[in-house]
């Protein structure tokens, strides 16, 4: 899912479900709805229902004293009523952690799909880098891509 323009609000697409994400240009990180991933892995079509799931899961994940659930943030995001309104979000690195305490079948395939997500952020750093725009980057050939980036890199 290469992203030709990063705009600091997009929706991304995992299997035909949308997830809400914001692009943090500080730290350069996605952050993506917690509702929305929660939704996928327990296949809630109710974001209701989702959303009381999170909550009994971050009581029960303060209760156990886990750390994941403190480096969640709330960010404003549009609601389904078309609203911003503040909503729990997380990185890849933490949405990968509080994956597994979700028993899910869809873990897997999410997951893969957050650590793709993460790469396109690494290589989106290193494009902003060596000031290479990811599309002008598609049109070389991957391998010498590849290597023009790692030298251009390791120049500056």
């Amino acid at each position: 899912m290469p992203n030709k323009k990063i705009n600091n609000k997009q929706i991304a697409i995992f299997k035909g479900q949308k997830i809400r994400r914001l692009w943090d240009e500080k730290k350069e990180k996605w952050y993506f709805s917690i509702i929305d991933i929660i939704a996928i892995l327990t296949e809630q079509t109710d974001h209701k229902k989702a959303k009381t799931y999170w909550t009994t899961l971050k009581n029960r994940l303060k209760n156990e004293g886990s750390e994941v659930v403190t480096k969640c943030d709330q960010l404003k995001m549009m609601a389904i009523d078309g609203k911003m309104r503040e909503t729990d979000v997380a990185d890849v690195e933490t949405l990968l952690r509080l994956i597994q305490s979700v028993p899910s079948k869809k873990a897997e395939p999410i997951k893969i799909w957050l650590a793709r997500v993460g790469s396109e952020t690494r290589n989106l750093k290193v494009w902003k880098k060596i000031k290479l725009r990811p599309e002008k980057a598609a049109a070389l050939p991957k391998t010498r891509a590849k290597n023009w980036r790692v030298k251009q890199a390791k120049k500056s």
